[in-house]
Formats: C-alpha cells, structure tokens, sequence
C-alpha cells in the first residue's frame, strides 16, 4: 500500500479521473485539500431526515427508506418511468428515473440508504429526478454487524451535483487507508494543555469517528490546528515586513503648511492616530497599519497628512478605492483639502480604467515621472502599465472590497513602500485579530464637531402598507426646505434583473425568495407620475452608467442641481453632499447591517439633521427584520459590527479579506473561538520568538506551506 503524505498531489493518490472531478468541484489538489474537506454533519443509519423540511431548489442528502418502487410506460414518449417513494415515517418524497428498470432489484421496500439530488417539485409533490444513491447493506452478513453499525455516524459531506456525499466518503477512506505519518503543527504543551489528538489521530476521527463522542475531541483539535497556523502565517508575515527596510519619511513644510490652513481643528483622536503614522513613517521598516473609523470621522484627513509626510521627501502616495465614483470623490475632495497653494505642487491626479485613452496617457505619464506625488484610482492601479517613479505609501480605501494580493500588488510597485488600510465599517475585535492580523490597528471613534446627527425609522409595510406613501411625502417636505435627499434600492431595474444588477453586497440568506420588487428604474418612474414631485429634480445613478455620466450626476447632486437621487449602493462610501438631510433605503432587509450603517453615513454630514428611513416588508420577529431593527435602534458602528457577527455569522462579514491565508478557515469561527485565536496567537508568538526560521517546528513549518500555498506566500510576501 502506498504511503501518501499530506503534500501529495491528489492524481497519484486517488487516480487521474477522480482528480480532475475534485479539482473541478472544489479546486482540491492535494490530499491535504482532500482531508481538509470536512463533514458538515452526521448521520446515523437508524436515522430518518425530516422530508417536509426540505428546501425545494436545494441540493440535499439525506437518510430515508423505501415505502413504494413502480414501474410503468411513458404515455407521450417513447420509454419507461421508474417511481419509487421514500419515507422518514411523517412525509413521503418521490424519486423518479427514466428508462432505469434494473434500478427496481436494488429500491426494494424496506431498504434504507442515502438519498442526494437538488429537490424538485411536480404537481405539488416535492420530488428528486434521478438522485444518487447509496444503499445500506442488508445482507446476512450485516446482520452480524447489525447492532454495531447501528450507532456508527455517517459523515455528510458538503457536494456537488457531481459528487455526491457517499462518493468523497470512499475516496477519502481510500485516500485515509494510504495516509503515513501526518507531523503536527502544535507544540507539544500547547496539545497536552488543551488535551487535544495528535494530528494523524485527529484527521482520522473526524472522517471515520467509530463513537458519536469521538467527532467533538477530532474538531478541537483541527479547530486549534487553524487557529494557530493561520496566527503562525499573520505573525511572519509581520515579520517578513519588520525584516524589510523603508525609506524614512520625515514630516516637514508641506504638513506645516497643510495644518497651518486648516479651517477647523483636528479631532484628538485624528491627532493621537496621525502622531501612530507619523512614527510609523520614520521607522526601519514598512508601515503596515489599519485605521478604522465611523463614516466622517475624518480617515481621508488622517491620510492626507501621511501623503504630505511622504511627499516632503519626493515621495509618492497611490490611494486605491473599490469604485470610479468614489475615487472621483476621493481626488476632489484632497484637492479642496489642499487648497490653491498645495494643489499644484503636490498635482493630484486620477487614473482609472474608464478614462479616455488620451487622458489616461497624460496621467500615467505623469505618475511615471513622479510629478504627480498623489494618485488616487481604481483597480487600474494594479495594472501593469502602471508604474511609479518612487511609491512611498499605499492607501487602501474599503479593505474588505479589496483582497490581501491586491494590495500587496500595488505595493510591489514601488521598493518596500508604507501601506495604510482606511475602513468605515468597524471591526470586532476577534474580526481584526483574525483577518487583519498582520496589521497594526487604529480607531478614530471621536467625530468633528457641528454634525447635526441622524435620526433612523423603520417603515415597516408589513405591518403598515399606508406608510410607503408617506416615505415620498416626507421626501417632498425635506425638498420643499431647500434640502437634497438620496433613494437608495437594492437593483438596477427590478424587471430584468441579472446578478451584476443587484446590491455590491449579496443578499442575505433570509432576505427571503420574494424577487426584488424595487429597482432605481421602477423608483424613477414611480417618482415621475408622483403629484408631490412634479416640481422635483430627480436623477438615477447606478454602477452600469458609463463613467463620465456618472460623475456628471454626482457633481450636480454636489453642486445641488438635483434634488433626489435614486441610486445602488454605488452611493455607499465617500459621496459627501453636506447638504443631502435625507435618505429612504428600499427594500432595507436585502442589505446587511454594516451596509446599511454605511449608506445612513451619507445625510446628516453638515448642520442639517440627518433621516434615515428603513423601508421593509419583513415580518416582526423575523430574522431579517431583526437587522433593520438592530440598524434602527444605534448610531454606533462599533455596536452594529459585533450585532452583526451575531446576526450573520462571519462568512459574510469576512468577505474578499478571506484571501490567501485567511482561506483556511474551515471549522474556526471568530466570534464563537475568540478565546482559542486569542490563545492561539499568544502561543504562536513564543513559538516564532523562540525558533523564527521554524528549525525546530517542523510540522508548523509544513502546516504553514500547505495552508498558506505557494501562490498565496508569494502575495502575502509581496513588498
């Protein structure tokens, strides 16, 4: 019997065919990616699964028993249709087969097995049309083993309409009975504290537990293992940064002069913030630092100061942010903040992918000869074209719209340049320790003085289907005074909708099937037959627009030439009409909380108070209503983040930021193992204090090269 290891490639274990179908199913490659592949439950072979509660349109497993098997021909077609029914004892489903007679033999009455297949329905009746199976052994022979089967769990592992869940449980089995030594990853110590397997033990268990108690000991461990290589992987990286040197950047005239002008004074946590960047730039190596802050807590100004510091030594800074309109915005907004003085000598300068060819010649040459000593931009940044005569500081805009090798990317650009991450969105602190490990984190929580505030509603039409009419009338009265007012939906046009036209975010999982009935299509022309908005300024904007279009509308909504804009989400992050008193989110429950806190930031940024409006037509109690609600009832981002983990679970909150090594969590679940990754991170600092280069960890060592992967090491290392 061969003996595979964790690094071999999966064709010489598993054989060509089957390789390829994992590859194409889950992007598996190696037999570690096969073991990582965990069960996402069990079952029992006495087990029935509640029918009733299937999920028509879903693919499903699960564990039933043959009532009925049937057999007759076709009426309008040539052939035969096999029926059986299966039955957990309280629902029955159907199983249909064409021109399959022989399958009769084995769906006998009385065969239990598993079942997986997408759930169909036909008449009324909740079906699967030619569902994979697998039947439990009946034989004679079994019955010896009967009673100690009975209790044996069944993995159920996640698959595909290609491979089905029994199918990864021969491989696996197949690939476990070839497997030698697995080296472990965790100190010694570390293992006997938490009383945790060895790997080898571990990786077995969870795949072929004999006892149902066996499964939560090989979970800790696999849990543990993921804690502490992934704080193993955030910890060098820190420290391949620490180990790079940065050109130093003193402050100088061109900060003096900029504070000098300022027409307010800076917030003290703005200044304490600045002081951390300051020092940062002066260092022996990279800037690596995440600033985190409310929507108009003043990130840019903060960031702005860190350009000036890098410009004083002929340095340049490149701003990157998720979309055309905002770094529009951006590039408007520091040259104002600059001022006629500053301006030119620091020349500001745009480039992203929808410029006119011309234009983006004459920027890229300027940002290649080092004229432009601020670039702000999309992801035409990243592009190869694009090259900087000295890079000194990356500024990410929105980290979780962009991934880790996409900012690592810019930063290979220029020779070990600073990098500074700016996100409205607050992140928990188990959040930030997992995701943004590598970082230093700063919070700007204090926000300028003269903001009017924001006032938030729920418009819940389930309960109140009058108040939809009022929304626009209360729209109207804001107008009437003089004042601006953003829609916001959650599509393009709700009548042809395809999946680029909806929300940046996707909907949630509970949002509910119901199709978007609000797009800014159907809004607009709502509007325009609407008695109280005859005399009102209404435009669209949303992220199909050509690019010029686009900043055309947002400057005459800045420039208030247009009363009430209908928008997506494009209006999320940096729109800044100080004038705009109010906004009425559509639809509401298909956003999530963080976004819909982000979208609540764009009123309420001048003197005049601010409105919110949550439009929903979620139920009381339901856990959609619950988000508005939560949204509804604080102003506080750092509040809403954590009701967020709560209420969504990570796999959302994460987002792109998952990239490279964040991509292995696979058990570990931030808000409920706080503990185990604050644990776990102590435990990898001693262990990288004590033995850097990992001479004596091996099986860390592996761990780390096996998890992170080639590529992703490549792109965390990048500087």
């Amino acid at each position: 019997m061969p003996s595979f290891s964790l690094e071999s490639r999966l064709d010489g274990a598993v054989g060509g065919k089957t390789a390829s179908a994992l590859e194409r199913a889950f992007g598996m490659r190696t037999v570690g990616d096969l073991l990582a592949h965990y069960p996402r439950r069990y079952a029992k072979r006495g087990e029935l699964t509640p029918i009733s509660s299937l999920p028509v349109g879903e693919p499903v497993t699960i564990v039933a028993e043959v009532r009925r098997a049937n057999e007759r021909r076709m009426q309008n077609r040539k052939g035969s249709l096999l029926e059986v029914t299966i039955s957990d004892g309280h629902g029955d489903l159907a199983l249909t087969f064409f021109n399959q007679s022989w399958r009769l033999k084995d769906l006998q009455p009385g065969r239990r097995g598993i079942f997986a297949g997408k759930v169909g329905e036909y008449r009324g009746t909740k079906q699967l049309a030619h569902p994979d199976y697998e039947l439990f052994d009946d034989e004679a022979t079994a019955r010896l083993t009967a009673e100690a089967n009975a209790n044996l769990p069944i993995p159920i592992y996640p698959a595909t309409s290609t491979i089905a869940s029994w199918q990864l449980t021969k491989i696996i089995a197949l690939v476990l009975d070839g497997l030698g030594p697995v080296p472990d990853p965790l100190p010694d110590e570390l293992r006997a504290r938490h009383r945790l397997l060895e790997a080898r033990e571990a990786i077995e268990r969870i795949h072929r537990p004999d006892f149902e108690d066996q499964i939560e000991r090989a979970r800790s461990t696999l849990r543990m293992h993921e804690a502490f290589v992934l704080q193993a992987a955030l910890l060098q990286q820190r420290a391949f940064v620490r180990a790079l040197s940065a050109t130093r950047r003193a402050p100088g005239a061109l900060q003096e002069r900029f504070d000098e002008a300022l027409p307010f004074p800076r917030t003290p946590d703005q200044i304490s913030v600045g002081e951390q960047i300051e020092r940062d730039l002066q260092g022996d190596w990279p800037m690596n630092r995440l600033v985190q802050g409310e929507v108009g807590s003043g990130k840019t100004l903060v960031a702005l100061r860190a350009m000036l510091q890098v410009a004083q030594s002929g340095g340049q800074s490149a701003l990157i942010a998720p979309t055309e309109v905002l770094a529009g915005q951006h590039l408007r907004s520091i040259a104002r903040m600059l001022g006629p003085q500053l301006a030119p000598e620091l020349m500001p300068t745009l480039l992203t992918g929808q410029m006119p060819a011309a234009e983006r010649r004459k920027a890229a040459l300027r940002v290649a000869s080092g004229q432009a000593r601020i670039v702000v931009g999309t992801h035409a940044l990243l592009s190869e074209t694009t090259t900087f005569a000295d890079l000194g500081l990356v500024v990410v805009d929105e980290q979780h719209r962009f991934g880790v090798e996409q900012r690592e990317s810019l930063r290979a650009k220029g020779s070990s340049p600073h990098a500074l991450v700016l996100t409205a969105t607050p992140i928990p602190r188990t959040v930030a320790m997992t995701v943004f490990g590598d970082l230093d984190v700063s919070t700007i929580r204090t926000m300028p003085a003269g903001r009017a505030g924001i006032q938030t509603f729920v418009a819940p039409l389930a309960e109140k289907p009058a108040w939809f009419g009022r929304v626009w009338d209360r729209i109207a009265e804001e107008v009437a005074q003089g004042r601006q007012a953003f829609v916001v939906c959650p599509a393009i046009d709700a009548e042809k909708l395809t999946k680029d036209d909806t929300a940046d975010e996707p909907v949630p999982d509970d949002a509910g099937a119901a199709r978007t009935r609000w797009g800014v299509v159907q809004v607009a022309d709502l509007l325009s037959r609407h008695p109280a908005f005859s005399a009102i300024r209404v435009e669209m904007l949303h992220g199909k627009m050509p690019s010029d279009e686009k900043d055309a509308v947002m400057q005459a909504f800045a420039r208030g030439e247009v009363d009430v804009l209908v928008a997506t989400t494009v209006v999320e992050v940096g729109v800044d009409v100080p004038n705009a008193s109010t906004m009425a989110i559509l639809e509401a429950d298909r956003f999530g909380v963080s976004q819909l806190h982000q979208l609540r930031g764009r009123v309420g940024r001048g003197g005049v108070p601010g409105l919110c409006l949550l439009v929903t037509e979620a139920g009381a109690g339901s856990p959609a209503r619950e988000r508005v609600d939560a949204v509804a009832a604080t102003l506080d981002g750092f509040e809403l983040a954590e009701v967020d983990l709560e209420l969504r679970g990570e796999g959302d909150v994460l987002g792109d930021a998952q990239s490279g090594a964040r991509s292995s969590l696979r058990l570990l679940r931030v808000v409920k193992d706080a503990d185990i990754i604050a644990e776990a991170r102590v435990a990898a600092e001693a262990v990288l204090a004590d033995d850097p280069a990992l001479t004596r960890h091996a099986g860390l060592a592996a761990a780390l090269e096996r998890r992170v992967g080639m590529e992703e090491r490549a792109a965390l290392a990048k500087n």
